[in-house]
C-alpha cells in the first residue's frame, strides 16, 4: 500500500474531501509521525501499533564480499511494534 492508495481510500470513504485534500491529510499525518520520531518521542497509534527510536550499539561485522573484519558504527533506527489487534489479524 502506498501513500496514494491511502489518500484514495480516505477520498472514497469521506464525502467532504477532495482527492488533493485527502493526499495532503496523509502527508500531514506522516510528517507528524516523522517529527515525533526525530525528536526521540514514542509514537503510539491506538489499535495499530507503536513506533520507537532505538539506539543500535557499535559492533564488529564482516564485509560479505571480502570477508574483511570491520566495525559497524552505532546508529539509530525506527522499530514498529504492532498492536494486538493487528497481530491477531496475522494468526
Amino acid at each position: 500500500m502506498t501513500k496514494a492508495d491511502l489518500a484514495r481510500v480516505i477520498y472514497e470513504r469521506h464525502g467532504g474531501l477532495s482527492n488533493k485534500e485527502a493526499s495532503r491529510l496523509v502527508d500531514m499525518i506522516l510528517e507528524f509521525i516523522k517529527e515525533g520520531l526525530l525528536q526521540g518521542e514514542r509514537v503510539q497509534i491506538s489499535g495499530f501499533g507503536t513506533f520507537v527510536v532505538r539506539e543500535k550499539k557499535e559492533r564488529k561485522g564482516r564485509n560479505p564480499q571480502t570477508g574483511e573484519e570491520m566495525t559497524i558504527l552505532s546508529r539509530k533506527s525506527v522499530v514498529f511494534r504492532p498492536s494486538k489487534n493487528v497481530q491477531n489479524g496475522f494468526s
